[in-house]
């Protein structure tokens, strides 16, 4: 049986890398999706997928890439994000901030799961790595930017979800807490591993009935 195929995007570092690396040690055909591959650092078993969210020829280059080179896609993880108003407030918030936010968190997530679901066939999974800052349930405001495209991306979630039930394929949205990368920081209390688990749960052991949900360490969330 062939090994199934994988999409990280945002794999340069961090929690992409981390599940990249995971994900080729389970056996995966993985495809590192990254804005730059000069700069990024070898890792082994993956192959380097360049790939700009926010470009809408790169999606199509890169969807037509993958088509060539193998077929299908099995799993997209749309990881690739930005934080760029970790301060501030939503009355002081910069629109040309938010646009850009949203481009990268949100709409680029759109666009590129609109290219790559042609690619996948029955049992399919799309992961979107959003944030507790997207619950409206419970209401956050730090980083007002990046928490209304991670709630925007919640809401992608489940209109895909929908969209891509008649064709049996899965997506969900995954909160990997704070965690320590370049994004989150030092002093965030949550392992690189301990955020990777969380996503990966939903590559590999949620069942494939399992869509249109919030999830945290294997455990469903409010929206």
């Amino acid at each position: 049986m062939p090994a199934p195929i994988a999409l990280i995007t945002g794999a340069s570092r961090g929690l992409g890398r981390e599940v990249a690396r995971r994900l080729v040690e389970e056996g995966f055909t993985v495809l590192a999706g990254v804005r730059d591959p000069a700069r990024m650092k070898p890792l082994p078993g993956a192959e380097v997928q360049p790939l700009d969210m926010c470009d809408p020829t790169s999606i199509a280059a890169a969807a037509a890439a993958i088509l060539a080179r193998h077929g299908r896609l099995d799993v997209l993880v749309n990881n690739a994000g930005i934080l760029l108003d970790q301060m501030g407030e939503v009355l002081t918030l910069d629109p040309a901030v938010l646009r850009r936010t949203l481009e990268t968190n949100a709409l680029g997530p759109l666009a590129l799961s609109q290219a790559l679901t042609p690619l996948m066939p029955k049992g399919g999974r799309i992961v979107n790595v959003s944030s507790g800052g997207g619950q409206l349930s419970v209401p956050s405001n730090w980083a007002p930017a990046y928490c209304i495209s991670k709630t925007a991306l919640n809401a992608i979630t489940v209109q895909l979800a929908a969209a891509l039930k008649p064709r049996g394929i899965a997506v969900n949205a995954v909160c990997p807490g704070w965690v320590r990368t370049d994004m989150g920081g030092p002093e965030a209390p949550r392992s690189l591993q301990q955020g990777a688990d969380s996503i990966l749960w939903l590559v590999l052991k949620a069942g494939p009935e399992i869509s249109g949900g919030f999830w945290r360490d294997g455990q469903r969330i409010d929206w």
